[in-house]
Formats: structure tokens, sequence, C-alpha cells
């Protein structure tokens, strides 16, 4: 299996569900607009049984350009978290 897209995801959706292909996608997309809209407040998600999702702040940190060497300084930022929960660990490892 390769990788999933969110056309994918979709088409999933659609085959399980039966809905229409258009709200399948108007499904899909809200799920995921709601995810964002949390993450970028700050919040964190938390899916029973599959994970959680959080952003962390990761500090400057001194650095090096690897082609030249040069040391530079790496700019604080965030970044997104993924755990999976025990349940999602035990059907990946079965």
């Amino acid at each position: 299996m390769g990788t999933m897209t969110k056309k994918d995801i979709i088409q999933k959706v659609h085959n399980k569900l039966g809905y229409s292909k258009k709200d399948s996608a108007i499904l899909v997309e809200q799920v995921f607009e709601i995810i964002k809209e949390n993450l970028a407040h700050g919040g964190k998600i938390k899916i029973s049984g599959f994970g959680s999702f959080a952003v962390k702040e990761k500090q400057a940190q001194r650095g090096r350009n690897p082609q030249t060497g040069e040391e530079i300084e790496i700019g604080s930022r965030k970044v997104l978290t993924f755990k999976p929960s025990q349940v999602l660990r035990k059907d990946l490892n079965s």
C-alpha cells in the first residue's frame, strides 16, 4: 500500500458511508479544517484509539551549514507532534 491522499480518504468515506462524493469531500474538508484551526490556536487534538496531535515551540538554536561548516542561528519555530495511542501501536505491531 502506498501513500494515501486526501482524495483517497474522500473516496473511502464515499464507499463506506454511502455519501455522495461532494458530501464526502465537504465532510473530510471540514474535519481537517476543525483540526487545523484548533492546532493553530494552541489547542491539542486527542482522538481516542488513534493518537494525539499537539503544537510545540522549539527554541532558537545554533546549527551548522553542512556544505560550508559555517555556524548559523536556527530561529525558534512551532512543530507539530503526533503521539500514537496504545491501541494504534498495538494494531501496527500485530
